[in-house]
């Protein structure tokens, strides 16, 4: 990406800002002139493409294409078979990671908010099932409980599969098996052939069952849907929820233009239902997130513009610049670099301790509660028994209460650190469980991925000096360095999860960088969300759709028992029994959580 004069120049205002104090603790217009020279500086050092000299790679952006990188190419090395061991993963886990006690709860998101994360990342990004063959061998202590699971006295995790432009020298290269797109792949597959399993043949509908749910994948006993790996019942309720929202808008569409063909309306409602859900993330899951006040502000001007959505309407005519408007309806930029998401926007999604290990179930509207369940309950072809038993209204309203786990050390659920082998992409014949935990270590590891002090250098922020700068907290700095020979070698996440967050943040500010760079790449460089974002292509209808879509609505539009809740809360992904997130003085439906200190 080469910079203009007025690139440059917000690059120096940003840097000069910073040294006055960190963006976050300045006033919020200051913070988001600040945000939009680090955003211009990283667009600026921070693209590559894994693979710019191979002429038969498929189309940016299409399932197949390998993951870019957020780090020059020279600085990524395949690591020896040694240093992927360095130190053991198991110990990572079982030290660093497990969960001590009970989880440790984030008090301003809930279930939805986990739940949904989920489903988009099935959306952008998957490296497949691992590659058959040798494995990577992972020697277990003596003490260790997990070989009473698994005999043996190794954990045996699959390689990642490479990609076929990878070559003996150079970066390790993987490819995406999803569309990169911010297209609905998690809902409607990412090949013609899961597509077609998934449509009605008319109307453009997908298929749906008799009982209001979506049907039955026998030969999984999960879900019919266009990704339905690592299943649980959050996203069997995502997934129905916005099937039924797709077949709404075909309805919709139907009714103005009767004469159209199947074809044209399902293409047509996949790409409104697509943008509802890329609107719901950018302007009400992000900023639950991050419910930073400087943080809304940007995440809202990517979708508005600074002006907001009275002032992008009455500029749409006249300008197509996305500080204006927002991105949507802006020029398509992909920056200098063919468009993929990249293996380190893959690592800062590690988020598995959100996920708690026991779920409280309550009955809509009363908040009574009708019993609780394990993930491992909740998880896998138990999840289809786990719907077809409890309305959609009471676990919407279950997870909406419910709360998920902190994003620290210690946190990480116990029933992900032994999975069924069938439900991960471990290999070898004798391991009946695996440890997740351990595995999101090594995949960082073997793709490449810079460690956590390397990681900040890349985002030009400085290292830490030593663990206790690392973390800011004795106890745990003992356990980094009991663990860990040298502060150079903390693997990226860990040191996420040992990260203290600014105020008013549920992720680092070094994983936030990521999320500076790449969550508005996702839509600038997308001709989806920018030229072909307008009526001729959506429909005015389709607009007016997705201007007025919230996640709140999408609920109440499919679930109008849940009306008058979903439409009283400020933010859908906050606990909707927290008093701060309500719009009204209304006594809310459940009893009230504490509020954060």
């Amino acid at each position: 990406m080469r910079l203009t004069w007025a690139d440059r120049s917000i690059v120096r205002i940003a840097r000069l800002l910073q040294r006055i104090a960190p963006w976050h603790r300045l006033p919020r217009w200051l913070g988001l002139v600040c945000l939009m020279g680090i955003r211009t500086e990283l667009r600026h050092q921070n693209l590559y493409d894994a693979a710019p000299d191979d002429p038969g790679a498929p189309p940016p952006g299409a399932a197949g294409r390998h993951f870019g990188r957020n780090q020059p190419l020279w600085a990524v090395h395949a690591p020896t078979p040694e240093r992927i061991l360095e130190p053991n993963p198991r110990e990572v886990s079982s030290r660093l990671l497990a969960r001590r006690g009970p989880m440790r709860e984030v008090p301003f998101l809930n279930l939805l908010a986990a739940a949904w994360l989920q489903f988009m990342v099935h959306d952008w990004m998957s490296h497949g099932p691992g590659a058959p063959g040798e494995e990577i061998r992972v020697p277990l202590a003596d003490d260790d409980d997990f070989a009473a699971r698994s005999p043996g006295d190794e954990m045996l995790i699959r390689h990642s599969r490479p990609s076929a432009v990878a070559g003996d020298e150079g970066p390790p290269v993987f490819d995406n098996t999803e569309t990169a797109w911010w297209d609905g792949s998690q809902v409607y597959g990412s090949s013609p052939e899961r597509e077609a399993l998934l449509r009605e043949g008319a109307g453009g509908r997908l298929r749906m069952g008799d009982d209001g749910l979506l049907p039955v994948e026998e030969r999984k006993g999960v879900d019919l849907t266009g990704v339905n790996g690592n299943w649980w019942a959050g996203l069997s309720v995502m997934h129905t929820l916005f099937a039924r929202e797709h077949n709404a808008v075909c309805e919709m569409l139907a009714a103005r233009h009767p004469d159209w063909t199947d074809q044209r309306l399902f293409e047509t409602a996949r790409r409104i239902t697509a943008a509802v859900m890329a609107k719901i993330h950018t302007v009400e899951w992000t900023p639950a997130l991050v419910p930073h006040p400087t943080v809304v502000a940007a995440m809202r001007a990517n979708w508005y513009g600074l002006l907001g959505p009275r002032g992008s309407r009455a500029l749409r005519r006249f300008s197509r610049a996305d500080t204006l408007i927002g991105i949507p309806g802006s020029r398509c930029d992909d920056h200098g670099v063919p468009y993929s998401l990249t293996e380190e926007f893959v690592a800062v999604y590690r988020m598995h301790p959100l996920i708690p290990d026991d779920f409280r179930l309550v009955r809509a509207g009363t908040g009574e509660e009708t019993g609780t369940r394990t993930m491992t309950e909740m998880a896998g072809a138990a999840a289809r028994a786990v719907v077809e038993q409890h309305p959609p209204e009471d676990l919407i309203a279950s997870f909406a209460v419910g709360r998920p786990g902190l994003l620290q050390l210690h946190n990480y659920p116990d029933t992900m650190r032994a999975l069924p082998r069938s439900r991960t992409d471990a290999g070898g014949g004798a391991p009946r469980t695996i440890d997740l935990g351990a595995i999101d270590v090594v995949r960082d590891r073997e793709r490449g991925v810079p460690r956590y002090n390397d990681f900040r250098r890349m985002l030009r922020l400085p290292p830490a000096a030593d663990f206790a700068a690392l973390t800011g907290d004795e106890a745990a700095a003992r356990e980094l360095a009991e663990v860990y020979a040298d502060v150079e070698d903390v693997d990226l996440m860990v040191g996420l999860y040992a990260e203290t967050p600014p105020e008013g943040f549920g992720i680092s500010e070094t994983a936030f960088r990521i999320f500076v760079l790449m969550a508005s790449r996702r839509l600038k460089s997308a001709p989806a969300f920018t030229d072909d974002y307008r009526p001729e292509v959506y429909t005015a209808e389709g607009l007016a759709w997705i201007e007025e879509a919230t996640m709140s609505g999408v609920i109440a539009r499919h679930h109008p028992a849940l009306a008058a809740m979903a439409g009283d809360v400020v933010n859908p992904f906050v606990p909707w029994d927290r008093a701060t997130n309500r719009r009204s003085g209304a006594t809310a439906p459940f009893a009230a959580a504490p509020e954060a200190p």
